[in-house]
């Protein structure tokens, strides 16, 4: 078919408000994530709560993302990435109001989980949205603008929002941040369409000159078993599961008490180190996508960042590094690695038909988060192990020694990733159930 220049240039600006909408949520999501840690002691003055309590907070918003990534998959190629995004943003401002106002420890852990449940299907929807407004060959390098551009949303929870907080309280924060979702809600149900032919625009295959994906054909339970026992999506499940997962939880919480406990930094000078990690990954995610499209391979990326990833581990427990150079430089390598996760995504959406897109990045992106949330305490219990019974003001002082424990079990998470990397089908960057049905015609 003929694309007349006036369509394609209203498909290139609808395609990319579309995508900044859905990015902006994105970035709510990371923020949320990560703004505990800095308003950690505010929030223990509010509610009078201990830190295991503060943990469990926190940690609402995990427990509730991880369950509900499954059927964020079903709701983005069931009811399209409009509806779900929209939906899920009203429904995170809502939580984020919620525990801005809370007076009780108990009405602030209803708000968190609000907002874990929120957000837990705007990537989802966010990358379903970006199979149908983007083509398979460029879908690595956007998957890795996408990663980049969200972990910016993490990065405003840290030094930016210490710096807000000497202007104005946490509370008005996260009222704030709800009043944004709810704006993002009703921009996202007025702007977004779910797909070009939504908006009476030829299909993105079409664009490119090629046949449009054929749409589902049958219910989305039959769709979801047939993600599940798809052999081909697991690989990339179990290497979010192991870089990914062992990264996020070392960053998350590990790395900094390491530097802090080993080599006698502060806080602040020991945050430097995981912030490079962080911003290594968000960058590592734009390379390694852009990488594996300019490649037109996906293979090589995937096994390439789980073994340089097991490589930088074994670095960090055999090598005789410290503060400075040393350790600035294997933290930020490893986080920079650990960005080849994202050709995972574009693998899993590969392997089965566009039609289910939305349901193999969820399964594979359940990977991540779990890998995360067992790493986390796992790390923990591998230290107490060997720790000597040391207390300073009441906290367990951990050696080098007993953080080696758990960097040991940090390398084993990547050698079962880099494992699973080996299985990984190599799709060429091009959807093989579609590749199959035109070879078989």
């Amino acid at each position: 078919m003929t694309i007349e220049p006036a369509e394609f240039r209203r498909f290139e600006r609808l395609r990319w408000t579309i995508y900044a909408i859905l990015i902006l949520a994105y970035m709510t999501a990371f923020f949320h994530r990560m703004a505990p840690g800095v308003v950690s002691a505010d929030l223990m003055a509010a509610f009078q709560t201990s830190g295991a309590a503060l943990g469990s907070l926190a940690a609402m918003y995990y427990y509730i993302y991880t369950a509900m990534q499954i059927p964020a998959g079903v709701l983005a190629d069931t009811l399209g990435s409009r509806l779900a995004v929209s939906l899920g943003c009203l429904v995170a401002g809502a939580g984020s109001i919620l525990f801005g106002l809370a007076e009780t420890f108990e009405v602030a852990s209803a708000g968190r989980l609000l907002v874990g449940l929120g957000v837990s299907v705007i990537f989802v929807g966010l990358m379903r949205s970006n199979t149908q407004w983007f083509s398979e060959r460029n879908y690595g390098s956007i998957s890795g603008l996408t990663l980049l551009l969200g972990n910016l949303g993490a990065i405003l929870a840290t030094g930016p929002l210490a710096l807000v907080l000497h202007a104005t309280s946490w509370r008005n924060v996260f009222v704030g941040m709800g009043l944004l979702s709810v704006l993002i809600a009703i921009l996202s149900a007025i702007l977004v369409r779910s797909r070009p032919q939504d908006a009476g625009l030829p299909s993105v295959q079409e664009m490119d000159g090629l046949e449009p994906h054929p749409p589902r054909d049958r219910h989305w339970l039959l769709d979801l078993r047939g993600v599940l026992t798809t052999r081909a999506v697991w690989p990339s499940f179990f290497v979010m599961f192991g870089v990914t997962g062992s990264l996020l939880a070392f960053a998350g919480l590990w790395g900094v008490p390491l530097m802090r406990d080993a080599f006698g930094l502060d806080r602040t000078q020991a945050s430097l180190y995981t912030t490079l990690a962080l911003a290594g990954f968000a960058l590592g995610c734009l390379a390694m996508g852009a990488l594996s499209d300019r490649l037109g391979r996906r293979k090589p990326v995937i096994v390439a960042a789980s073994a340089l990833s097991l490589l930088l581990w074994l670095a960090l427990i055999l090598l005789p590094w410290g503060p400075g150079w040393s350790g600035l430089t294997l933290y930020a390598l490893l986080g920079l690695v650990a960005g080849g996760f994202v050709v995972g995504y574009a693998s899993a959406k590969e392997v089965v038909p566009p039609g289910v897109a939305g349901m193999a990045i969820a399964l594979v992106n359940t990977g991540l988060f779990l890998g995360a949330a067992i790493m986390q305490p796992a790390f923990g219990w591998a230290m107490d192990l060997t720790w000597d019974g040391v207390l300073i003001d009441g906290v367990r002082r951990y050696a080098l020694a007993d953080y080696r424990n758990g960097l040991w079990l940090s390398a084993g998470f990547a050698l079962l990733a880099l494992i699973a990397a080996l299985f990984a089908p190599e799709t060429r960057c091009r959807n093989l159930t579609l590749a199959r049905r035109a070879h078989a015609h």
